[in-house]
């Protein structure tokens, strides 16, 4: 079978893949504990599903407008006012089938071969596959611990090439957990507008914060930078509703138009009942609530896995201040034996600690970052600490 040069460029999911491999061992009956997902553990909200099966009975099971239901786009549009001090209509709004749909309609519609578009690393798996499928090229900008992984100006500005046509920020980020400042984002900002940059501002985990951080979308630090920016966010993470597979961006009208007329071609609307319990999810009472339980929960589980890095040898690990995710640094490691072979890289982190402590983490390296591993904390404590116990316990059996 010959297949197109675009698929044959691009790579799996390294995250669905150790997802499966994990659940894979468990159908053996293989005690694993898994770190790889990309999910809250909690179920969605009552109030939530409840307005999906109202739904149902309501007979809102058929085709809706290919860009979303109005309904939908009015809460969005509340919500964003509301949450982030902006201001959009319903032609600015496009609803899709999860965040990730909506990035990937995004680099169809707006970029073509020879373009560039800057990715700070570590970044979230799927974004240089993505421009790659739209035969533009990921421009890696590498960040570390040191800096907060965060990119600066300075390295922006160097970055920009007359290629350069966007880039993208995702705050909280998938997999640091770091996330930028208002005071960070007015400086990206002036050089993104000196240089007519496009923004792609991933605020998909901007809900699920801690210690009093605040989060701030850069399409608000003005208007002019607004029209510049393309924000995507959605229902999955915040709302614990990732099978229900809504996602929707923010954007200029013709941005939006021709990312509707993408869509008309391909999947149409989202789902129809999904979509009436994302308006429950965006501006229900009870909403705020259930979210504030989830995040007091995962602030707990970040501090237990804080409190346990810091005693583990060879490990350490920036302190996440959103998502539901922590990225430990196991450099530390490396060099040393396990099997006659040599630990090199965060493959052989994963591969020693899936075949020798049954635990399950995502190499760093197919996030652009080869000395980490991302683990998630999106599981009970019970797991954490359990999973903590097995990994200090099989870093010790390394020979240096």
């Amino acid at each position: 079978m010959k297949f197109s040069q675009r698929i044959q460029k691009v790579q799996p999911s390294m995250t669905l893949a150790i997802s499966a491999k994990a659940q894979a061992l468990k159908e053996q009956g293989i005690d694993v504990i898994g770190f790889g997902a990309g999910e809250p553990d909690f179920d969605t909200p009552d109030n939530i599903k409840q307005a999906g099966i109202d739904a149902i009975q309501n007979n809102e099971t058929h085709y809706t407008i290919v860009s979303g239901t109005h309904a939908l786009k009015d809460a969005i549009i509340e919500k964003f006012k509301r949450d982030n001090g902006l201001t959009y209509d319903r032609k600015q709004i496009v609803v899709s089938c999860g965040a990730k749909h909506s990035f990937y309609n995004l680099a169809q519609v707006l970029w073509d071969e020879g373009d560039e578009i800057l990715i700070p690393s570590p970044y979230w798996v799927s974004y240089p596959d993505m421009v790659i499928l739209a035969n533009a090229k990921p421009v890696i900008l590498n960040t570390d611990e040191s800096s907060g992984f965060k990119i600066t100006a300075e390295q922006l500005q160097q970055a920009v090439t007359p290629k350069t046509r966007a880039v993208i920020l995702n705050s909280p980020s998938n997999p640091t957990g770091s996330a930028y400042t208002k005071q960070e984002l007015e400086k990206l900002a002036e050089v993104i507008l000196k240089n007519k940059l496009l923004v792609i501002s991933d605020e998909i985990y901007e809900k699920i914060i801690f210690d009093g951080f605040e989060h701030c979308s850069i399409a608000s630090l003005s208007e002019e930078l607004k029209q510049n920016t393309i924000v995507i966010n959605g229902a999955s993470k915040c709302f614990a509703m990732t099978g229900w597979r809504i996602g929707y961006l923010a954007a200029q009208e013709e941005i939006a138009s021709a990312v509707s007329k993408l869509q008309g071609q391909s999947t149409s609307g989202p789902n129809s009942i999904a979509q009436a319990a994302s308006v429950e999810a965006l501006i229900g009472e009870k909403t705020p609530g259930e979210i504030q339980k989830m995040v007091v929960e995962f602030k707990k589980r970040r501090d237990t896995l804080m409190d346990r890095y810091a005693k583990i040898e060879g490990v350490s690990c920036y302190q996440p201040v959103g998502s539901f995710y922590s990225f430990p640094d196991f450099s530390g490691v490396f060099g040393r034996q396990w099997n006659g072979k040599t630990i090199e890289g965060s493959l052989d982190v994963a591969e020693f600690l899936i075949e020798e402590a049954k635990v399950a983490l995502v190499p760093g390296i197919a996030f652009g970052a080869d000395n980490n591993l991302r683990l998630s904390f999106a599981t009970s404590m019970e797991n954490i600490n359990e999973g903590l116990n097995r990994i200090e316990s099989a870093l010790h059996t390394l020979r240096s």
